[in-house]
């Protein structure tokens, strides 16, 4: 028998545990050409803010030998826009709907978790902690255990109950550790990781650095082994916290490794760009990878390779 794919996020039933990372499928729109967005485990949505957002100046995209760099800036058309025509957009599809939302302060936040509590088909929030803090000297909250944990109560305390929240950490900390069980302590229902790490690219030949904005996100293959061990980490310290892993997710075997290191969801992003279909060849790639193994479901697995570790050590 084919191995059973199925997963929970909160109380809705995803078909597969692949999902797409923030910013890499806008709203899904972009996706339905190539492949059936009911079929992904669930579309998370590009960072929503307030108001309309041009984003940063370009060139904000630079390609390295192992992935990429992106300086985007959250460009977007708010959240009025989003309510009125993604989300719609997207349940009329049949797709499940992770929101990802972005502020610059602790009350931006929780504006955006009670605008969304306002709206039905949202499956779960994912917050999106590394934005800078213009209450605290532009310190990126994802990077402070007491600021990041602040977003966070203030998007449980405006979130609807039944409606899970998920922190989306920073790998670019001394202790991510430190980090998660503050979220967690505050409120998160899960945590997604990891994101970008910051990177700079120069052009050697007009000698100027690549980006207009400097610094960009490295995503791509490059950045995996430091997903997988933030992942593995995290889990370790806080066994049965629910974690959406990413990072330079390619293949399902890259699914696959994510997931024995602790996440129960894997989120795909860089690999859409050069593949939109990506997240149906990985849902296949991963059942193929199960079922060669002999895993009769995904939820198996989640995690195995503590338990493999433990058991040698004993």
């Amino acid at each position: 028998m084919a191995p059973d794919l199925r997963t929970r996020l909160g109380g809705t039933e995803l078909p597969n545990p692949i999902l797409t990372a923030s910013g890499c499928a806008g709203s899904g729109r972009e996706l339905a050409q190539f492949t059936d967005v009911s079929k992904i485990g669930a579309i998370v949505t590009k960072s929503v803010m307030l108001a309309p957002r041009a984003g940063r100046p370009t060139p904000r995209m630079a390609e390295t030998s192992s992935g990429m760099l992106n300086s985007i800036g959250l460009q977007g058309p708010g959240i009025d826009a989003f309510l009125q025509r993604d989300l719609p957009w997207l349940l009329s599809r049949g797709a499940r709907a992770v929101v990802s939302i972005a502020g610059s302060t602790v009350e931006e936040f929780g504006e955006r978790a009670a605008r969304l509590a306002g709206a039905a088909g949202v499956t779960a929030i994912e917050v999106n902690i590394s934005c800078p803090n213009v209450e605290h000297r532009g310190q990126v909250f994802a990077c402070d255990p007491v600021d990041a944990g602040a977003v966070i109560e203030a998007v449980r305390a405006r979130a609807r109950p039944e409606v899970p929240v998920f922190a989306k950490l920073s790998p670019d900390v001394t202790d991510i550790v430190a980090i998660a069980r503050s979220c967690v302590s505050a409120g998160a229902d899960g945590l997604s990781m990891i994101n970008t790490l910051l990177g700079m690219v120069i052009d050697t030949e007009t000698m100027r650095p690549a980006l207009a904005g400097l610094t960009g996100g490295l995503s791509g293959p490059a950045i995996r082994p430091v997903a997988v061990r933030c992942v593995w980490q995290v889990s370790q310290a806080l066994p049965g916290v629910p974690i959406i892993g990413m990072g330079g997710v390619m293949t399902g075997r890259d699914a696959l490794e994510l997931m024995l290191a602790g996440a129960s969801m894997v989120s795909v992003g860089t690999a859409i760009f050069h593949d939109p279909s990506a997240c149906a060849r990985i849902v296949r790639e991963l059942d193929e990878e199960l079922a060669r193994r002999g895993v009769e479901k995904a939820s198996e697995i989640v995690g195995l390779a503590h338990e493999a570790r433990a058991g040698r050590r004993s």
